[in-house]
């Protein structure tokens, strides 16, 4: 009798090992992110809060505050300082949320450092959906008023070292999918096309100012849909 149960309890811690290895097998990651996060980078004179709108449409259409990373920085820095900042932060999304990749929202001079960590911070293996809206992707006039006094808006003057460089070769490395939205009425942005780039998908929204550009509903409608 003592045999016949040592026998039942062997046969049953066998059943209950293989259980675990097959559960173990079939289960999915508890980390695992369900979508990429959403990182934002504001432009001169920004803030994270200038997101909120488009935060609360994203929340509205199903993410979670964990997945939206609206980050504030100083933005009199130069852009390759920001840059190195973009590329930690987005570590950090990544850890925290357990993706393997973020989609990138940028407005105006946010265009600049995080196209900069794209191109030569090794960026492009961490970024699925790159968005320029009103990005100062090939300068803008408009930066000659603020260029003597702060680095960030020396580097955005057309053409400028930092602008030259990073136009230079590829303006869409890697296998990140491009997206850029302009206005046709931007006054921040001069000339208007300064804010399209070879190999993206260049949109053209109409007469948006360039505040509104990254507030707009009929603006972020589109840009959900990108990185759908």
């Amino acid at each position: 009798m003592q045999r016949s149960r040592r026998r039942i309890a062997t046969a049953l811690s066998a059943l209950a090992a293989s259980l675990l290895v097959s559960l173990s097998l079939t289960a999915p990651p508890a980390h695992a992110a369900a979508r990429n996060p959403v990182v934002f980078v504001h432009g001169f004179n920004g803030s994270g809060g200038s997101w909120d709108a488009w935060a609360a449409s994203f929340k509205a259409d199903g993410y979670t505050a964990a997945e939206l990373d609206a980050w504030s920085y100083t933005w009199s820095q130069s852009n390759a300082t920001t840059a190195r900042q973009l590329a930690t932060e987005i570590q950090n999304v990544l850890a925290r949320t357990g993706a393997s990749k973020v989609d990138l929202v940028v407005h105006s001079m946010g265009a600049l450092s995080s196209r900069y960590y794209l191109k030569n911070l090794g960026g492009t293996a961490y970024v699925d959906d790159f968005v320029s809206v009103a990005g100062a992707n090939h300068g803008t006039s408009v930066a000659s008023l603020c260029g003597w006094l702060y680095t960030s808006c020396n580097e955005m003057r057309t053409g400028s070292s930092f602008v030259t460089a990073l136009n230079s070769g590829d303006e869409t490395p890697g296998s990140v999918s491009y997206a850029a939205y302009w206005s046709n009425c931007d006054a921040a942005i001069d000339p208007d096309d300064s804010a399209l780039l070879s190999g993206a998908t260049n949109v053209g929204v109409g007469c948006v100012s360039h505040t509104d550009m990254n507030s707009d509903p009929g603006v972020y409608a589109k840009v959900r849909a990108f990185v759908q």
